[in-house]
């Protein structure tokens, strides 16, 4: 494994701007995961509101997850030289005018350009917040920092998603963007507020940064992200309908379910830091493993109200111990490209949530029913494990290689 570039060593601006800083960077990503995952909770209402079925309406996650994967790659290369404190500030900026209009579009066509509009920053905030977490880390703590940040993530699901989707069903849908966007206005105040210079993190180039393109290893990276993730959000994204038609649960206590969802990412993000900082790669197919066992099972429990809950916790932690090694990973072998390959691994991830709204909506709507996403959502975790398994082999045979 080639060993991470100076742009991923701790900085000299450490001790008492590092707390503040780095919880300014979850902030942003509190804000960010609130209004990815809040769009799956309220599916119902949104269809109902803008008169459209519910498969239809999930293709507005499908929206978000495009400009993730359309903003990542774009930004994070066309960007290489903008300072990262600019950069950041700037991320959060379009994220929160993007929330905006998701409040005042006026009719479906123009809630899906605002939700694509959302997504464009978002994987580029979250590749460049990974980096500055890594650049202010303590020795040794690269990818605890990096979960520390993506705990903002975790926490949205546990604070932010219910909330806004208690928000939502009360108030109407659109009110749960506004919560979003008063999150990122705060969010961009805190960035200005508490984020140091990085004087000495260094910028690159768009070419230097394209290279990562060209790097085996980065992009099967990126494909076990996309597969292995994609299951995941099969099931997640029609989660309410799942637990009130299948599991009967009542539906004022799916902004329960999502908390222990939530819980269960927050519980998997710590997992998986602590994992990647020790045992990196044994951490990423453990989880994997796990993710296709606990979706093969999701397919039974989900028929009884409790079991149903336990999973949804259990699919919260499989999933979310995933995020840190495979960003942690993708670091490393990005070598001199660390932004766009740390950017791209949300384009990877969102490439997995359009997928997985759309394999989910496709089964449910050939008549499968509200289980059939999680069985097949455990075949694409197999298949995940495989694509990390041929990683290993060509990285240990290239190794070999060159010690010849």
């Amino acid at each position: 494994m080639s060993s991470p570039s100076p742009e991923l060593e701790p900085g000299p601006t450490r001790g008492v701007s590092r707390r503040p800083a780095i919880l300014a960077l979850c902030l942003g990503g509190f804000g960010i995961g609130t209004t990815e995952f809040v769009a799956m909770g309220l599916l119902p209402e949104m269809s109902s509101g803008l008169g459209i079925s519910e498969p239809t309406a999930g293709h507005l996650i499908s929206a978000y997850a495009l400009g993730v994967v359309i903003g990542a790659p774009t930004i994070a290369a066309l960007s290489a030289r903008v300072p990262r404190r600019t950069l950041l500030i700037a991320l959060m900026v379009a994220f929160t005018v993007g929330n905006v209009a998701s409040v005042l579009a006026p009719s479906y066509p123009t809630l899906m350009v605002a939700r694509f509009v959302a997504g464009l920053p978002h994987g580029a905030y979250f590749g460049v917040a990974a980096l500055v977490a890594a650049y202010l880390a303590e020795p040794g703590h690269r990818a605890k920092a990096v979960a520390t940040v993506m705990m903002g993530l975790s926490v949205a699901n546990v604070v932010g998603v219910p909330v806004a989707t208690w928000i939502g069903q009360g108030l109407g849908w659109r009110s749960a963007f506004a919560l979003v966007a008063v999150i990122g206005v705060a969010t961009v105040a805190a960035l200005a507020a508490w984020i140091p210079r990085l004087d000495g993190m260094p910028v690159t180039n768009p070419v230097t940064e394209l290279g990562a393109l060209r790097r085996v290893q980065v992009w099967m990276t990126l494909i076990v992200g996309m597969v292995g993730f994609g299951g995941m959000f099969a099931v997640y994204s029609y989660i309410s309908s799942t637990l009130t038609e299948v599991s009967g649960l009542a539906k004022s206590l799916v902004p329960l379910a999502l908390m222990i969802y939530g819980v269960g990412m927050v519980a998997g993000n710590y997992l998986g830091g602590y994992l990647a900082d020790r045992a990196l790669m044994q951490g990423l197919f453990g989880a994997m493993a796990a993710m296709a066992v606990i979706l093969a099972v999701f397919v039974l429990a989900v028929r009884n109200p409790v079991t149903a809950l336990v999973f949804v916790f259990l699919v919260g932690v499989a999933g979310s111990s995933l995020v840190p090694g495979l960003q942690t990973r993708l670091m490393d072998v990005a070598e001199d490209a660390q932004t766009l390959a740390a950017s791209l691994n949300h384009a990877a991830l969102n490439i997995a949530n359009a997928f997985g709204a759309w394999i989910g909506g496709v089964v449910i709507a050939a008549g499968y029913g509200y289980t059939a996403p999680a069985a097949v959502g455990s075949m694409l975790a197999v298949a995940g494990l495989g694509v990390l398994a041929a990683a290993v082999i060509l990285q240990r045979r290239a190794a070999a290689a060159a010690a010849t």
